[in-house]
């Protein structure tokens, strides 16, 4: 999108810039964990007589399955997260409706659709916009790029963040200096818009919890930060692949996401499979949660189920019921 038809883009959303949009970003992105949003701080789904540290929301992932197949479509997300779930708070994946990113009448009802059913929009996931560790300047630009169409989309939704990957190509040094270099160029665009931009720890040398901090350190803008995720800590595959074949080096889960916390903005509980006692057999839950606490962070924690052992509903409950269990200060 060239600059003329962001700009007729971002004024057909109403955005204002300038003095108010500075000021209220400067509140927006502190450097405090947990403190990017300002909705209300009632936790969500969850029983209103706990102690919450945190609130709770709904990765459109979740339901990939379903969506995948149209027994859902992404209009009816927000509903089924709150009348199924209870969860009053949601994070979207673009690839659910990529082609509808600059359609103003499909946002408006999509927001219309939020606001019917009191849910809030939390995130944007934006995948497949290209790479923006990729040492190759021309690659890198046009996935920055690539990435305000979600930018714009999430803050006429009313989110406070875009999740985007930090993928490329490259020695470990020449991509994190690509990293670093895009990240900065679109968090100075998320600036203008008023939006976040946060990294998810989501393969190969970003689910490298020093590496991907030292990248946000290097960009050193108060929007710019992580989105830590209970897995997704491959760093290598067998075939070099970003997903299919078998992982071979694993980054331990708890030192990366107490690595990330400090700056995060975010955070998605992922789950697979529960043993009988509905313990997650992947990631000890008490512990995790116990770092995301102990760094101060007060914000969103996202449910993302992604096993495939019951059904995704099923999934669901079963990971609101852990972090219900275990959140009570």
């Amino acid at each position: 999108m060239n600059a003329s038809n962001r700009r007729e883009f971002l004024h057909s959303l109403g955005l204002v810039y300038g003095a108010v949009l500075t000021m209220g970003l400067a509140d927006a992105c502190s450097s405090k964990p947990g403190t990017a949003e300002t909705a209300d701080t009632t936790a969500v789904g969850t029983s209103p007589t706990k102690d919450l540290y945190f609130k709770i929301s709904l990765a459109e992932w979740s339901l990939h399955r379903m969506l995948q197949a149209k027994q859902l479509d992404n209009l009816d997300f927000p509903a089924k997260a709150k009348n199924d779930f209870g969860i009053s708070a949601v994070e979207f994946v673009n690839g659910f409706f990529q082609e509808k990113a600059k359609d103003m009448k499909y946002l408006a009802e999509l927001k219309k659709r939020c606001d019917d059913n009191g849910v809030i929009s939390v995130l944007i996931m934006c995948d497949n916009e290209g790479a923006m560790a990729d040492p190759d300047a021309k690659k890198r630009n046009e996935a920055v790029e690539n990435h305000y169409k979600g930018a714009d989309a999430a803050k006429y939704l009313g989110c406070q963040s875009i999740r985007v990957n930090c993928f490329g190509q490259g020695t470990r040094d020449e991509m994190a200096k690509a990293g670093t270099e895009s990240l900065r160029k679109l968090s100075e665009y998320g600036q203008q818009v008023g939006i976040n931009v946060i990294v998810e720890n989501h393969g190969g040398y970003s689910s490298d919890g020093k590496w991907l901090t030292g990248v946000i350190s290097g960009v050193g803008l108060p929007n710019c930060g992580t989105l830590p995720d209970f897995g997704n800590f491959c760093v290598r595959r067998e075939k070099g692949d970003m997903w299919e074949s078998p992982c071979v080096e694993w980054y331990d889960r708890y030192q990366g996401v107490e690595e990330m916390m400090p700056f995060a903005k975010g955070v998605s509980a992922k789950s697979y499979d529960f043993d009988e006692q509905g313990n997650c057999v992947e990631t000890d839950f008490p512990k995790m949660l116990s770092i995301v606490k102990a760094s101060g962070y007060t914000g969103y924690i996202g449910i993302e189920y992604e096993g495939g052992k019951m059904p995704e509903e099923d999934g669901i409950r079963a990971t609101l019921k852990l972090l219900e269990s275990f959140v009570a200060s």
